[in-house]
This record gives structure tokens, sequence and C-alpha cells, in this order.
């Protein structure tokens, strides 16, 4: 669940860590790879039902059905109030829309951010599904996205900076004809949702916060094809493109370790 980078009426406003990023040991890093493999057996399953005729509602189902009968939580659910254990973002919808009886139809990107709390320790991770058969423009767009993404993480080594991660990040991503949201930024994550340090998907090389082992973070681009504006809805949180542009959203929660960057939300 993406943060934003400044403080907004109708925006979640999460708590965040004091005096920096709360680092954490080698095995407190093990167990929130627990929760994040978990989390992406839970992204299968979603994956694995989402298609054209399927609700957003039916979907969410789905993920908390999977994530309670495994011994987690939901973490967005109840979240300052948010009404669903998933969020699933169509087409101009950037994050945190409300699962609802929407259908999916031929063409659709659906972004699905999904977080629990396994043990303590909290996992999110973001990606974008394709249903059906969709345009050439929104398959460069997930493939811009995903790329932002491996490249903002090979950024994130001991010694480096947050300023790093998204540099990267937004070269590569507007290097392939696209825009990354700047009002919204990944965080830190541990036993809280967000944390500190924020992690924008922009920046300048050597700047910001620096990057030591025990470092957890969200690293997470969310990508527009037209204008990086956003817009909020007047249910409170569902975040469009200004423009009604179609939008990506690629997510990992990553370990700073001596080894180099770890991915802990894989199966």
């Amino acid at each position: 669940m993406a943060k934003s980078s400044r403080r907004s009426r109708k925006s979640p406003e999460p708590s965040q860590g004091r005096g920096g990023p709360v680092l954490k040991t080698s095995d407190e890093i093990d167990a929130m790879a627990a929760a994040g493999s978990l989390l992406a057996r839970c992204h299968d399953a979603v994956a694995a039902v989402a298609a054209i005729g399927v609700s957003t509602e039916e979907l969410d189902r789905v993920a908390e059905e999977f994530i309670l009968a495994n011994g987690a939580v939901p973490a967005f659910k109840g979240y300052h109030g948010f009404p669903g254990t998933i969020c699933p973002s169509i087409n101009e919808q950037v994050v945190h829309a409300i699962p609802n009886d929407r259908t999916l139809i031929d063409g659709d990107l659906l972004s699905v951010d999904i977080g629990l709390v396994l043990d303590g320790w909290v996992a999110d991770r973001a990606t974008t599904l394709s249903i059906g058969n969709v345009s050439g423009l929104a398959n460069r767009l997930v493939s811009a996205t995903r790329k932002g993404l491996a490249r903002g993480i090979e950024a994130a080594v001991p010694g480096g900076y947050i300023g790093d991660i998204g540099h990267a990040v937004q070269g590569e991503v507007e290097g392939a004809g696209f825009c990354v949201v700047r009002a919204l930024v990944g965080h830190g994550i541990g036993r809280s949702m967000h944390e500190d340090p924020q992690v924008p998907n922009f920046g300048r090389p050597g700047s910001g916060v620096p990057l030591v082992e025990g470092i957890v973070i969200a690293i997470e681009p969310m990508v527009n094809v037209g204008t990086p504006e956003i817009a909020m809805a007047d249910d409170g949180w569902t975040i469009s493109t200004a423009d009604g542009s179609l939008s990506a959203h690629e997510e990992h929660t990553v370990a700073i370790t001596a080894d180099g960057p770890r991915i802990l939300t894989v199966a």
C-alpha cells in the first residue's frame, strides 16, 4: 500500500518510525521472508481467478480466505478504515481502489496490491495483471513498470542511498516514454505497514537516507501513460490518474543485506 509523500486530508497518513529506519536482524528478515512467501502465494491464488466477468469483491474474498486459512491476517483491512483485503485498481486507477461489484472486462489492466501480517511482521506486494487481450500500449506500460522495479531493487545495496533507488526507477520508466507518480511513494516496512524511510520513484544519485544492512523497504513504482498528476475519488481512497490515462503498479518488499538486495515477497 503506497504512502502519500505529503500530508493530505483524504490520504491515509501512516505512522512513521522515529529516529530513522528501524533496522532488522537477520532472523527478523527471515521472519519477514516467511510472511512475504505467503503473500506471494496469495497473489498466485488471486491471479488464478482474475478473469473476464469476475468482480473485484470476488478477488477480495479469495485473498482474505487464503490469508486467514494460512494463519495470517489481512494488513489492509481496517487500516485507517480501509474496508477491503486487497486494493484492486483498474486501468486509470493508480492505487487504493476499494473492492466492489465491478466486473473485469477484456482489455482491463488490474493492479492488485495486497498486504498481510504473519507472526507480527508485515509483507506488502503489488503487481499488474492483464485481463484478456490488452493493448500494445498497456503491455509496454506493464513491462516498463516491472523493469523500473527491477532497476530499483538492483540499487538497494549497502553504501547506496534512497535517491539511487528512485533515480534507477525513474531512468528506466522515463526512458520507455512513461512517467512515475511523484505524490505517492514506497516506504519502510516491518512491524508496521509504513515506517521510515520514504522511497520515492524519482531522485538524484547519492541523495536521501543512506542504505545500510537491516533496512527493509517496499519499493513500488506507480507509472502512468500520461501526466504524473493524480486525483482522489469521493470515497477518500481510490486514486486515479488526473488525465484518465492508464496506470500500472509493481511492488516488492526488499531487505538491504551484505549480500545485496533480498526480495522477501517471493514464493
